[in-house]
């Protein structure tokens, strides 16, 4: 049975958390294994790493950092970053991890979503897209890679149902122009998908507050609310402080969905 859940993700680089503004300037928030010791202990939904330069500098995974990870973590796990080929995903999954997200690479061989599918099963394949809004045309998305800094020419909606087709077991939506700002999610970005889309949708980028966890749960019923800043920065000058809501909190979030 499908039901909400409220995801941290935590971002890596050279082995250490970073939180991006509008996937810009990094800043370093600590330590990954202590960060995930900190979420098991505060009984998380589920947790996101990315390794935002791994594929971006065509760099293997960190196998063993994500073996650390993984052993350590005490919910389900979902790894994105360098990865491109079936093997690669075999041997995460083997590491304990639960998910592994596929961006640039199922972007440029969708067909890497299906050969994934097959062996490790759908469940465990999440595509994740980087998304920004059309600077003339508001109304218009497009799909960028490469941390942001390359547009690719996809439509994002029609690419989500082609990933649908190859099996791909759940899409996340990240809006780059929500990153970081704790401006609240994208609405209007996430209606352009929601009804169209059939596997599990996941909504990341701009959440400030539980209001704006209330606000997702409440419009779209089941979907993963997924956030960085807002689980790693506490008040107006952004201290590093790793928070989540107990379960009472997340219970009244849940409450309409």
């Amino acid at each position: 049975m499908l039901v909400p859940r409220l995801i941290p993700c935590l971002l890596l680089r050279d082995g250490g958390l970073v939180k991006t503004i509008k996937f810009s300037n990094p800043k370093y928030v600590g330590d990954p294994l202590n960060a995930v010791k900190i979420f098991n202990e505060k009984v998380v939904d589920e947790l996101i790493v990315i390794d935002i330069d791994a594929s971006v500098q065509q760099n293997e995974p960190d196998y063993n950092l994500i073996s650390q990870i993984a052993s350590e973590c005490e919910m389900p796990l979902c790894y994105g970053g360098g990865v491109s080929t079936v093997e690669q995903i075999e041997h995460i999954i083997s590491l304990g991890v639960e998910k592994v997200a596929l961006s640039s690479a199922a972007l440029s061989r969708p067909r890497l979503i299906h050969e994934a599918s097959l062996r490790v099963g759908s469940q465990s394949i999440v595509l994740v897209l980087d998304i920004k809004r059309n600077r003339l045309r508001k109304s218009k998305f497009s799909v960028h890679i490469n941390n942001g800094s390359k547009r690719i020419s996809v439509d994002p909606l029609e690419f989500s149902l082609l990933a649908q087709n190859q099996g791909i077991g759940e899409i996340i939506i990240n809006s780059i122009d929500r990153d970081g700002t704790l401006s609240g999610y994208d609405l209007d970005l996430i209606d352009h998908f929601y009804d169209k889309i059939s596997v599990p949708l996941t909504v990341m980028g701009g959440a400030s507050s539980y209001e704006d966890f209330k606000q997702l749960f409440s419009k779209y019923s089941i979907i993963g609310c997924a956030a960085g800043s807002f689980f790693v920065f506490k008040g107006k000058y952004r201290a590093v402080l790793i928070q989540y809501p107990d379960i009472l909190t997340r219970l009244s979030m849940f409450k309409h969905s």
